[in-house]
């Protein structure tokens, strides 16, 4: 049963707790229940809200950060990677393979902001070898959701 919760509420964290005990065939009581063991446990980790803010007047600019880093003896990189998520601009910190170490996902209000974040901030950390910063311009996919409408084919059908 926890799988298929999980799988639900991943898309839908607003599912009233009733309506999934129906669609599972279970009690009310019993979803609570095994909700409240995952949030304990720290299956479950939080529940968000997905905002389009290209529909809305504020101004945000989000940049994915590649960092590579010189990783701590009998730390790894759980150390920097700490010292990284506390800043409140950081939204999210994983470890990644290939020619960076970490990938850092940042918010500000301007460009001018999130660089110099990376520049004063980030660089500037001891263990960091080298960043680099990829603006996000448009977003057409996030956590599984389009955020675009798609737009009709307006092209004109020839016939012979």
């Amino acid at each position: 049963m926890r799988e298929q919760i999980l799988s639900v509420i991943e898309k839908n964290s607003r599912i009233d707790t009733n309506e999934l005990a129906i669609r599972l065939g279970t009690t009310e009581a019993a979803i609570v229940e095994e909700m409240a063991a995952m949030e304990k446990e720290g299956v479950i980790c939080g529940y968000h809200t997905m905002i389009n803010w290209e529909k809305t007047s504020e101004e945000k600019v989000t940049a994915l950060i590649e960092v590579r880093v010189t990783p701590q003896r009998g730390q790894g990189f759980d150390n920097i990677a700490e010292r990284i998520y506390k800043y409140p601009e950081v939204k999210s910190v994983y470890l990644i393979s290939g020619g960076y170490d970490l990938l850092v996902t940042l918010e500000g209000k301007t460009l001018k902001e999130v660089s110099s974040f990376v520049s004063d901030k980030l660089s500037t950390l001891e263990t960091v070898l080298s960043t680099a910063t990829h603006f996000i311009l448009k977003k057409y996919k996030d956590h599984g959701t389009i955020m675009t409408n798609k737009s009709e084919d307006e092209r004109m059908m020839i016939t012979p």
